[in-house]
């Protein structure tokens, strides 16, 4: 993708999560874009692949070596639907926990609220086969698009510990689960994060053609996901929850210690 800078074109190589919580931050993006799953972005991320991607919020908690991009993230403030863990009893009955492990942040947030509970269970690897697992005494963690799609398909056969809700009534505040990060040797890095921002909002002022293009969900649906379930800034209360939700993995041991402060642009 290349944004002008007066009369110089400046390229970057941008990568973004393969799912419909990202459509109101993406789409319409004047460029080539590298769609993966989070993890997948972060290596790649890492390794000096690209020079910005929107990734699982844990990253940059875990390597803060990138800038974020202020005031854009995919967070919620409340029920977000689309991260659970997926229950056959109650959650005081679970001993077992099947992981996804495309997203960092999704695990360690059910480590972090599972543990305020007093509760510690077995984190396990998905399963190989797509048989369901789920009993009463183990859970599977279910993210993004294959998490709406489960929804979809069983309804009411099981119960759903909505994680953005338990952090919420836990600690008052929204939940970060991505940003845009953007690697330390990139010039012009500005420049990059205002064009962010401005697709951020193009895209929310016309929310309704966002909602049009999705193929595979409903209409009402989107509606619902992009409107109720979801929030789109970076403001005062999500970096208190990012930074609440740090100390809760120092605490848990998930993270070494770390005073890092966030490098704004």
């Amino acid at each position: 993708m290349s944004v002008s800078e007066g009369r110089a074109s400046v390229s970057f190589r941008i990568g973004c999560v393969k799912y419909l919580n990202a459509q109101p931050l993406i789409y319409g993006w004047p460029g080539e874009v590298d769609f993966d799953h989070p993890a997948a972005l972060c290596r790649k991320l890492a390794d000096a692949e690209l020079d910005v991607a929107l990734v699982s919020s844990f990253e940059f908690l875990r390597h803060p070596i990138y800038a974020v991009a202020d005031g854009v993230a995919i967070a919620a403030d409340g029920p977000v639907y689309s991260v659970f863990l997926a229950l056959a009893g109650t959650i005081d009955e679970v001993t077992e926990v099947e992981l996804d492990l495309a997203s960092q942040t999704s695990v360690n947030l059910a480590r972090c609220l599972l543990a305020e509970r007093g509760l510690q269970p077995k984190m396990v690897a998905p399963a190989l086969d797509e048989e369901i697992s789920i009993t009463r005494t183990r859970a599977k963690l279910m993210i993004g698009d294959q998490a709406i799609s489960f929804r979809k398909q069983h309804g009411s056969r099981y119960e759903y510990w909505d994680l953005a809700a338990r952090w919420k009534v836990s600690t008052g505040l929204p939940f970060v689960f991505a940003l845009w990060l953007i690697r330390p040797e990139v010039k012009n890095a500005q420049i990059l994060a205002e064009s962010l921002r401005k697709r951020r909002d193009e895209n929310l002022a016309s929310l309704d053609q966002v909602i049009a293009a999705q193929a595979g969900f409903s209409p009402e649906f989107c509606a619902y996901y992009f409107r109720d379930c979801l929030r789109y800034e970076f403001g005062s209360a999500e970096k208190e929850g990012l930074l609440r939700f740090r100390s809760l993995c120092e605490q848990h041991g998930i993270l070494q210690p770390n005073a890092t402060v966030l490098r704004l642009v």
